[in-house]
């Protein structure tokens, strides 16, 4: 990663971690145009609990025709919280359609309570 890049991706984490919502937990949203009928929740991990790391983590998902998550890249956020998000949101579901969709989902974790 050049320096330039690693700048951007340490001013992105900075900007998450200042825009973190409700405490002790973890929810996406998304901007995608489908209906999502399951979501799994990412699971906090213990490591970003102890050090009390909070922010947004961003994933771009590439949902199929039949509703389920093609692909999923990560875009921004902690990279101790984006395996979770990675983890969760390729067992999402959405409602079918005749052709894929992508889109950019955002997760929220805050530390403990």
């Amino acid at each position: 990663m050049s320096f330039r890049g690693l700048r951007r991706w340490a001013a992105g984490l900075l900007i998450s971690a200042c825009a973190a919502g409700s405490a002790g937990s973890a929810w996406g949203q998304g901007e995608l145009s489908r209906k999502v009928k399951s979501k799994i929740a990412p699971a906090y991990p213990d490591l970003a609990r102890r050090m009390a790391i909070t922010g947004v983590v961003k994933v771009e998902i590439t949902v199929a025709a039949n509703g389920t998550v093609k692909s999923a890249k990560l875009v921004g956020g902690h990279p101790v919280l984006a395996n979770a998000v990675l983890d969760a949101v390729k067992k999402w579901r959405y409602e079918t359609s005749n052709e894929e969709t992508t889109g950019i989902v955002e997760f929220h974790f805050d530390s403990a309570q």
